[in-house]
């Protein structure tokens, strides 16, 4: 076997690595997930695995390096063509959507997670919120939504987002809490800081207001 093919080899072996322990992320737990049991599922020895990832705490750093971009790739374009606030928070919740298990598993096990895991999420998130703020930034300037704090107005949507996700369970048994409450929660955080100004780019729309069962 050449070296260039073998090299190749070992590139594929490490992304099926990769998209194997994201399964397995999302299904049993992040810190709960054995390199074992990752290996098991890849159908290799354990030490294949660990020729490729010394630690679980850099097995799950590469897993959030490789899979978080992608969560911020859409926000970012949208923030360059100077979109509306309202696109680029449902841009936000459709990047969560793609990898939604996962993203769910690092909101609950946040304070779990290996230092360099944690902050590689932590690096996620502060993407998120610049192109959020500059957006938010914009339209307070153009009288859209009402002067406030950006920190403040950033964490109380990922706060909004979070708390229906960790609570997927009561929220979207068995099924996506983004699919159900995606339209939802942008509408409701955008009534909530808008100066309620009409108009052609006005971002505020009606609230879709849940069955009274649907209230936790």
């Amino acid at each position: 076997m050449s070296p260039t093919h073998r090299s190749a080899q070992k590139e594929r072996t490490r992304e099926k690595l990769l998209q194997v322990a994201l399964s397995e992320f999302s299904a049993r737990g992040v810190m709960a997930t054995r390199m074992s049991d990752v290996a098991r599922a890849a159908g290799v020895s354990h030490g294949t695995v660990f020729a490729h990832f010394e630690t679980q705490a850099a097995l799950i750093t590469a897993v959030i390096e490789t899979f978080g971009p992608a969560m911020t790739r859409r926000i970012h374009e949208l923030a360059s063509d100077h979109a509306g606030l309202r696109s680029v928070l449902s841009a936000h919740l459709g990047g969560i959507r793609e990898y939604e298990a996962f993203y769910t598993r690092l909101v609950l096990e946040a304070r779990f997670l290996p230092r360099a895991a944690r902050d590689t999420f932590i690096l996620i998130q502060s993407a998120v919120s610049f192109h959020i703020s500059q957006v938010a930034e914009a339209e307070m300037e153009a009288g859209h939504i009402r002067p406030a704090s950006i920190p403040l107005l950033f964490n109380t949507w990922v706060g909004l987002v979070h708390y229906y996700l960790a609570n997927a369970d009561l929220f979207a048994p068995g099924g996506s809490v983004i699919d159900r409450y995606g339209d939802a929660l942008v509408d409701h955080f955008i009534n909530l800081i808008s100066t309620g100004q009409t108009g052609p780019n006005s971002p505020v729309r009606p609230v879709k207001h849940l069955p009274h069962e649907e209230h936790f």
